[in-house]
C-alpha cells in the first residue's frame, strides 16, 4: 500500500515537472510549437496540412501542457533498455540451445512448448526495445525541429500542387526560434492552375477504340476541369476494368501510356491516352469461356475421395462425395460457356461461393487455348460441425451468477447448402426485487433457439428463379425459439417463430429484409405485488404490463438499408447510411370476424410502424470528422389493440445511442413532467414509451493522442403520443407546441480506439428540458454555475463502439 502511494506521488511530481514542454532540450534543439500554411487560395489547405512531416504536439488549452508528452516522458524516466537487452540475450541463448538439440533428436512436447514461449517473449522484448515501454507507446515524444524534414515537407507540397494542376507553384518556409520554440510557416504561391483543354485516345485496335467510345461518358478525365494526376490514375484503372469485363483477359494497365502536353501561355493541358499493342501480337486478344470445371476436395486427408462426377449447366462437378447440391452451387457461378471473359463476374463468383459458408477457400484459375479460357474452380470442404461451449459468470448486485451456453453450427444440413444453427443458454443472476422487498434474489433464465438458413428463396417461384436470383445472395431464415425467466415477482415464458427473407445487391449498397412471419406467444405467472406494481405503472402511462399479458403478437415487416461509400468503415471519404423500416402487426386479423378475438384468454394487437434512420459521416481533416444522425419513427395502434401497442413496439428516447443527457428510455413524452423527489429533482425510475419519435444527433470527433479520441456533441429530440394521455399530461403531439418540447442535450466524450474495439465514455448535459415549465426549460447555465449542475442534469454513458 505504501509503495503504491510513493509511486503515485512520484508520478504526480513528474507530471508537474513536465509542464514545461521545453525542459531538458539540448543546445540547438527547438520544440516545434506552431506550424502554419499561408498563401493557399484555390487548392485544398487540409490536404497540404496533412503533408506536414513535423506537426506540433497536441497541447491542453490555457495550461500549455501536453498529456501525451507527459506520459511519454514518464515512460522514458522508468525505461531501462539494458534490462531488456539482457533478457533478449538470455532468450536467444536458450533458443539456440533448443535448436541445437533439435538437430540431433526430436524435441519433446515440453521443449516445443518452451521454444514457442521463447519466440513469443523475444517478439515482446524486441517491441519494447524498438518502441519503448507501455507509457512510451501510449504517449508522444516531443517534436524537435528538423530542417531536413521541413525541406521534405516543402517538396511534398510542391509535388501535391503540381499533381493538382499548379505546375508553376512555388513552395518555401520560414522558421523563427525563440525560447527553445520553433514556429514554422510554409509559404505557398499557387499561380494559375492548368485546365484540361482536350483528351483523346490513340490505338491501332479498332475493338478497343469502339468499346471506349461507347463508354466515354464514364471518362475520369474531364475537359474544362483543372488538371489532376489522380484523375489519370482513376482513368487508367477504369480502362483496365472496362476491358477486362469485356473479354480482354490479358490486358493490364502497363499497356496504357499518358502523354501530357502543356501550353504555358494559355495555361492549358492536352492529354493523350495511348493504348500499346502487345509485343507478340498486332492487337489484344478477346477471350471467350469454355465449360467450367468445379472441384471440391475433402476437408482432410482422413476422408476417402470417392471422385464423384456430374455435369450440370455446362459445369463439370468433381466432388469427393455426392453430398452437395449442384443446382445451388451453379446458381452462385456467374461464368457461362460461350460468354466473354468478365473479371467482375469472376470476383462475384468467388464472393458468392464464399458466402455459402461451405468452403475453406475458393480459388479460380484459367487454362488458355488460343483465345478460349477454361475456368477451373478449386475449393475445399469446410468442417461440417462447429461447436462452441462457454462457461462463465456474471456479477450483479454483488452476487455471482454462473451461466452455460452452447452453440452448434451444422453446414449443408439437407445437402442443399443449408446452415443449421442451435443455441442454448442457461444461467443464474442476482437481482433486486422489483416490488421493493429487501435482499437479493436469484433469477433463473433459459434461452434456446433453432434456425435453418436456406441459400435461396423458399417461395413458389419459377424453375429458373434459382439461377436468376443467385447473384443477389438470397437467404431464407426459419427460426423457432423459447425463452424462460423465473424471478421472485414473476415467471415469464415466450415462444417465437420467424420466417425471413434476406438479399442484397452485388455492390452491397442495398440490403433488403422481409419478415414474412414474426409470431410470439407469451404467457406469465405474476405475484400479487408485482401485478399491483404493473397496474400502477399502467395508470401512469407505462404499458409494461403488456409484456406480461398472455398474448399473441404477430407481424410482417420489411427493411431496406442503403449504404453509400461503405458507411461504418470510418475512412477518409464521406459516407452515409439510410435505413427504412415498415411493420404491420396483426395483419391477418383484418381478414377474420371481429368476434374471433372476443372471449379469448389471449391479448391481440394490430398496429402499423414506420422508421427512417439516416446517418452521415464527413471528414474535415485527417484527424477531425463530423457525423450526424436523424431518426424519425411512428407507431400507430388500431383495431383490436384498443389504442395500446405491444410494449417492445413503442419508441423510447434517451441513452448512450440516443439523447445522451437523459438516462436510457427516460426522456419524454412531450412536456410530461415525472414525479419529483424530496429534493425537487425528477424521478426517472420509470421508462416512458411513446408513439412518435424524433432524434437528431450531431457530433464533432477529433484525435487527441495515441488511441485517445475526443468528441463534442449536441443531441435533440423527444417522443410523443398520438392522443392525449390523462396519466401523462402534455404527452400528445400538437403542431402548435411540439417544437417547444424538443429536448436539447450537449456534452463531451472520450473514446479509446484500439482499431478492433472502441470503448466510449460520454458525459451528457441537459441544456433544454421540456419537462419543466415554459420559460424555465433552458438549464445549461446551471451546469456552469455549479458543476455538475442540478441533480440529474449530468449523465455518464459507457458504451462499446461509436454511438452512430
Amino acid at each position: 500500500m505504501n509503495k503504491a502511494k510513493y509511486i503515485n506521488f512520484l508520478f504526480l511530481l513528474f507530471l508537474i515537472s513536465s509542464c514545461s514542454l521545453t525542459k531538458g532540450l539540448k543546445e540547438g534543439q527547438y520544440l516545434v510549437y506552431d506550424v502554419k500554411v499561408e498563401g493557399v487560395k484555390k487548392s485544398d489547405k487540409s490536404d497540404l496540412s496533412g503533408l506536414i512531416q513535423q506537426a506540433p504536439n497536441t497541447r491542453i488549452p490555457l495550461l500549455n501542457t501536453s498529456a501525451g508528452i507527459s506520459i511519454y516522458r514518464f515512460g522514458e524516466w522508468i525505461y531501462d533498455s539494458t534490462r531488456h537487452i539482457r533478457k533478449q540475450d538470455e532468450l536467444l541463448m536458450e533458443r539456440n540451445e533448443l535448436r541445437e538439440i533439435s538437430t540431433s533428436k526430436q524435441l519433446s512436447k515440453k521443449q516445443i512448448k518452451r521454444l514457442n514461449k521463447i519466440n513469443d517473449n523475444l517478439a515482446s522484448v524486441e517491441k519494447k526495445l524498438e518502441f519503448g515501454n507501455f507509457f512510451m507507446r501510449t504517449g508522444n515524444p516531443r517534436v524537435i525541429f528538423d530542417s531536413a524534414l521541413t525541406e521534405e515537407t516543402t517538396r511534398q507540397m510542391k509535388y501535391y500542387l503540381v499533381n493538382n494542376g499548379f505546375f508553376d507553384a512555388e513552395t518555401n518556409f520560414e522558421a523563427s526560434f525563440k525560447n527553445k520554440k520553433a514556429r514554422i510557416t510554409y509559404l505557398i504561391k499557387e499561380h494559375e492552375p492548368y485546365v484540361v483543354d482536350s483528351f483523346y485516345t490513340k490505338s491501332d485496335d479498332e475493338g478497343i477504340l469502339t468499346l471506349l467510345t461507347q463508354n466515354q461518358n464514364d471518362n475520369q478525365i474531364k475537359v474544362g476541369e483543372n488538371y489532376n494526376q489522380n484523375s489519370i490514375t482513376r482513368e487508367r484503372q477504369r480502362v483496365e476494368d472496362l476491358l477486362k469485363d469485356n473479354g480482354y483477359y490479358t490486358f493490364s494497365k502497363s499497356f496504357l501510356e499518358y502523354n501530357v502536353y502543356k501550353d504555358t501561355v494559355e495555361k492549358k493541358i492536352n492529354i493523350e491516352e495511348v493504348i500499346r499493342n502487345p509485343s507478340f501480337s498486332e492487337k489484344h486478344k478477346v477471350y471467350t469461356l469454355d465449360s467450367i470445371y468445379f472441384s471440391i476436395d475433402p476437408p482432410s486427408d482422413a476422408f476417402i475421395n470417392n471422385a464423384y462426377q456430374k455435369k450440370h449447366r455446362d459445369i463439370v462437378f468433381e466432388l469427393y462425395d455426392d453430398r452437395y447440391s449442384e443446382k445451388i452451387i451453379s446458381s452462385r457461378i456467374f461464368l457461362e460457356k460461350g460468354n466473354l471473359y468478365n473479371r467482375t463476374n469472376v470476383i462475384e463468383t468467388q464472393r458468392q461461393l464464399a458466402n455459402l459458408d461451405l468452403f475453406r477457400f475458393v480459388n479460380i484459375a484459367f487454362d488458355t487455348l488460343g483465345n478460349v479460357l477454361r475456368p477451373r474452380i478449386y475449393t475445399q470442404s469446410n468442417q461440417k460441425y462447429l461447436i462452441t461451449n462457454q462457461l462463465g459468470a456474471t456479477i450483479t448486485e454483488q452476487v455471482p451468477g454462473p451461466f452455460f451456453s452452447h452453440s452448434l453450427r451444422n453446414r449443408n444440413l439437407f445437402r442443399g447448402a443449408e446452415i443449421f444453427e442451435f443455441f442454448f443458454r442457461a444461467g443464474l443472476e442476482g437481482v433486486v426485487s422489483a416490488t421493493g422487498e429487501g435482499g437479493v434474489f436469484r433469477s433463473r433464465e433459459l434461452n434456446t433457439s433453432a434456425s435453418v438458413i436456406f441459400p435461396q428463396f423458399l417461395l413458389p417461384l419459377s424453375v429458373n428463379s434459382l439461377e436468376k436470383f443467385g447473384r443477389y445472395n438470397p437467404r431464407t431464415r426459419t427460426l423457432i425459439g423459447y425463452n424462460y425467466v423465473n424471478r421472485p415477482e414473476y415467471i415469464r415464458e415466450s415462444v417465437n417463430g420467424v420466417i425471413a427473407y434476406n438479399w442484397n445487391t452485388r455492390n452491397l449498397k442495398q440490403q433488403y429484409t422481409v419478415n414474412a412471419l414474426d409470431a410470439n406467444f407469451i404467457r406469465s405467472n405474476l405475484s400479487d405485488d408485482f401485478r399491483a406494481l404493473l397496474k400502477g405503472l399502467e395508470e401512469q402511462g407505462n404499458n409494461l404490463i403488456n409484456s406480461f399479458l398472455p398474448s399473441y403478437v404477430s407481424s410482417i415487416s420489411g427493411q431496406v438499408i442503403f449504404n453509400f461509400n461503405q458507411y461504418g468503415a470510418f475512412q477518409k471519404n464521406k459516407a452515409s447510411l439510410w435505413r427504412l423500416f415498415f411493420e404491420s402487426g396483426g395483419t391477418t386479423l383484418n381478414f377474420v370476424n371481429s368476434n374471433f378475438v372476443e372471449g379469448r384468454n389471449l391479448a391481440y394487437f394490430q398496429f402499423l410502424k414506420f422508421q427512417s434512420d439516416y446517418r452521415r459521416y464527413i471528414p474535415i481533416t485527417k484527424d477531425q470528422t463530423f457525423a450526424y444522425r436523424l431518426n424519425l419513427g411512428i407507431a400507430k395502434p388500431y383495431g383490436v389493440s384498443n389504442g395500446v401497442l405491444p410494449y417492445e413496439k413503442y419508441f423510447f428516447a434517451g441513452g448512450s445511442t440516443g439523447i445522451r443527457a437523459w438516462q436510457p428510455r427516460r426522456l419524454g413524452p412531450g412536456s410530461f413532467a415525472p414525479d419529483t423527489l424530496s429534493d425537487g429533482s425528477f424521478d426517472y425510475r420509470f421508462e416512458q414509451p411513446g408513439e412518435i419519435l424524433f432524434e437528431g444527433m450531431f457530433e464533432f470527433r477529433s484525435k487527441i493522442y495515441g488511441y485517445f479520441d475526443g468528441a463534442f456533441f449536441v443531441d435533440i429530440g423527444n417522443t410523443w403520443t398520438f392522443v392525449a394521455d390523462d396519466s401523462r399530461p402534455g404527452a400528445n403531439f400538437e403542431f402548435n407546441r411540439f417544437y417547444k418540447e424538443i429536448a436539447v442535450g450537449t456534452g463531451v466524450g472520450l473514446r479509446m480506439d484500439f482499431d478492433f474495439l472502441v470503448v466510449r465514455l460520454d458525459m451528457g448535459i441537459k441544456a433544454v428540458d421540456p419537462a419543466r415549465q415554459p420559460g424555465q426549460r433552458y438549464i445549461l447555465n446551471s451546469f456552469f454555475r455549479n458543476f455538475p449542475g442540478q441533480r440529474g442534469q449530468t449523465v455518464f454513458n459507457i458504451g462499446i463502439g461509436y454511438p452512430f
